[in-house]
């Protein structure tokens, strides 16, 4: 067989598969969206942003996911609440979502590191799944600094053990 005829049969079934991988993970689209859900779900976001996710193996319809928790989170630094994601990102661009992203410094129990070190590809995907979610339900109860009484139930967080 000689290469033209290679190619032709090569260009033909291209054709015939769609769109190239690339051209699927363009921002919004299905790949992008399904890339997001998996890193959400792999990184542990819906353990604190989704209420009961934990408490019920994981199994909260997707249209629950995100919508933050009630559910404080104590310790020395005071106690911190994991925001509805769905209102935070429908309020920032996808540019402002990936630099908030790469430069989040946050207080426990939230592990802001890990969003560091992602590519801007995946907060890009996370972004694109968090939207296609549509901004649903209510802000989560403010920060309350240490030493005052949080109005919710709350996971206390041991200080630090003392230096030796």
């Amino acid at each position: 067989m000689n290469r033209s005829v290679v190619f032709a049969v090569l260009v033909s079934f291209s054709t015939l598969l769609g769109p190239s991988l690339a051209q699927c993970a363009e921002p919004g689209s299905y790949a992008s969206v399904d890339r997001g859900r998996y890193l959400v779900q792999i990184a542990g976001c819906n353990d604190c942003h989704t209420a009961g996710y934990a408490q019920l193996n994981g199994q909260v319809p997707e249209s629950e996911w995100l919508q933050g928790d009630a559910l404080g989170w104590q310790g020395p630094w005071g106690t911190t609440y994991a925001p509805n994601l769905r209102l935070s990102l429908a309020r920032l661009t996808e540019d402002e979502w990936v630099a908030f992203a790469q430069h989040l410094q946050s207080r426990p129990p939230m592990p802001s590191f890990g969003l560091n070190i992602m590519t801007g590809d995946d907060l890009r995907a996370i972004y694109a799944f968090v939207r296609q979610l549509q901004p649903l339900g209510e802000p989560a109860p403010d920060y309350v600094p240490p030493g005052q009484q949080a109005a919710t139930p709350v996971v206390v967080f041991p200080g630090p053990p003392p230096a030796e």
